[in-house]
């Protein structure tokens, strides 16, 4: 990539480290970094696992701008459809929990490395895949290698900022993030039309293993030491990960979180992901190039928003407030889509990018966990909440393809089915149940005030004879 782009990565995170563009009022000083090298160590390496990162949505969402390439090739029912998109999700949702153990005891720098690896070889099998079934295998592939890249980056962003401007970083780096969802949109399309859609995949393979291995060579597990020192040796968290995973479980605080991370991510990750260029072509009658361009600004939203978001709740102190807000408008456009309404493209694109934006509400929940369990914790806590999004993805795409195929009608066009509106919106009335879950559940949280609450409990005394 050429040096301006690296350090346009490198000004973004920068700038959401820094305080001085908020008001020094509404921040406490950043750690003290020893030197400006590990200041500039910490901001290399969340620019490039945020790179890292970008591939993993890239590969999230892929499979909506390619829907109807994907069912053509492999001759598929909705159903088999939604199945190979989720297979991405249920490797990463049941990785979750162990990636949080990994990055809490090993660090992040060595499963970056096999994560990029793994996840290059499967983009490389699926682009070459000539059967359903070889496909399901290298799209599992490529959801086991980037299912650490996110739980990494957050311990990363736990350890070398400032808890207080945990969401503000951490939304910089989504919004680096999502340009690979971006590119899942309108880019992906016109490429898949000009070089073939397996060709693509192919590419995405070998950039995932240079990514891999820029990560070993450019990633420090910890750039400020001494503060990883005050947290606890990595030794002794490795001696109690049974523990810890229970610490994490057993802690009701913890729940809220995970819950409306389920119901706001796995509505948007389910719709994005697979069936939100089939219900724009079909059921508004838009072109595929203009339903990618709706996708596309959907994750620019996404993407705007996770900083917004993030930001404005660092800059008011508060989690809960803002995440029930953003929910409920969230909720509002997946009711209004439900309805069948139709509206002019104008209205449709803005209402898309709403939805990404608001959506974004789940940066929150990744704070409101580490924020109530224990320090040495947070790429534990953070693991448990993130699986609830990508849980309810998984069981959701084929779930709307189900309820598709039970509507289906048997028409069929040159060998692929095609549905009426009226199959979608039924799929539609699912997420929105789901999202509605989400912001119902807002209303649970545990307000932190931007900080870490967490309070080891009492131990038992027992009476020594």
């Amino acid at each position: 990539m050429p040096p301006f782009f690296w350090a346009g990565l490198v000004s973004v995170v920068a700038w959401a480290s820094n305080p001085s563009h908020i008001g020094a009022n509404h921040f406490p000083p950043m750690i003290s970094f020893p030197n400006t090298s590990q200041h500039r160590a910490s901001l290399i390496t969340l620019a490039v696992v945020a790179v890292a990162y970008s591939i993993s949505f890239f590969h999230r969402f892929a499979p909506a701008g390619i829907a109807q390439d994907l069912a053509a090739a492999f001759q598929t029912s909705a159903t088999a459809l939604g199945v190979l998109a989720a297979t991405y999700f249920y490797v990463y949702t049941l990785m979750q929990v162990p990636t949080g153990i990994l990055v809490d005891t090993l660090g992040p720098r060595r499963i970056l490395l096999m994560g990029g690896v793994v996840a290059g070889l499967g983009s490389m099998g699926f682009g070459l895949a000539h059967s359903l079934e070889g496909a399901l295998v290298g799209r599992t592939v490529v959801g086991l290698g980037v299912s650490v890249t996110f739980i990494a980056m957050l311990k990363m962003v736990a350890v070398a900022f400032d808890e207080q401007r945990f969401a503000t970083v951490v939304g910089a780096c989504m919004v680096i993030g999502n340009l690979g969802s971006v590119l899942a949109g309108v880019p992906l399309t016109y490429l898949a039309q000009l070089v073939g859609w397996r060709s693509i995949f192919v590419g995405a393979g070998v950039v995932s293993l240079l990514l891999g291995v820029a990560c070993w060579l450019l990633v420090r597990d910890d750039p400020h030491p001494a503060h990883t020192a005050a947290s606890g040796p990595r030794a002794a968290l490795a001696a109690s990960v049974g523990a810890s995973v229970l610490s994490v479980l057993k802690n009701r605080a913890s729940w809220p979180a995970t819950v409306v991370n389920a119901g706001v991510a796995g509505s948007f990750f389910a719709f994005g992901g697979l069936w939100a260029v089939p219900f724009l072509t079909q059921v508004h009658g838009l072109s595929r190039t203009a339903a990618s361009t709706h996708l596309s600004l959907y994750f620019a939203g996404f993407a705007g928003g996770c900083l917004l978001i993030g930001s404005l709740s660092d800059r008011l102190g508060k989690r809960k407030p803002v995440a029930i807000v953003a929910s409920h408008i969230n909720l509002a456009v997946w009711v209004f889509w439900v309805t069948g309404m139709t509206v002019p493209v104008a209205a449709s694109t803005a209402l898309f990018t709403l939805m990404g934006a608001c959506a974004a509400c789940v940066v929150l929940t990744w704070a409101c966990a580490k924020e109530v369990n224990p320090p040495a914790l947070s790429g534990m806590s953070t693991s448990v909440t993130n699986m609830g999004g990508f849980l309810a993805s998984a069981l959701l795409q084929p779930l709307v393809g189900l309820v598709m195929d039970l509507n289906w009608s048997g028409t069929l066009v040159n060998g692929v089915r095609v549905y009426a509106a009226d199959d979608l919106r039924l799929g539609m009335g699912l997420m929105a149940a789901v999202a509605g879950l989400g912001a119902a559940w807002t209303w649970r949280l545990q307000e932190t005030g931007c900080r870490n609450i967490w309070v080891e409990p009492p131990r038992s005394n027992t009476l020594q004879h």
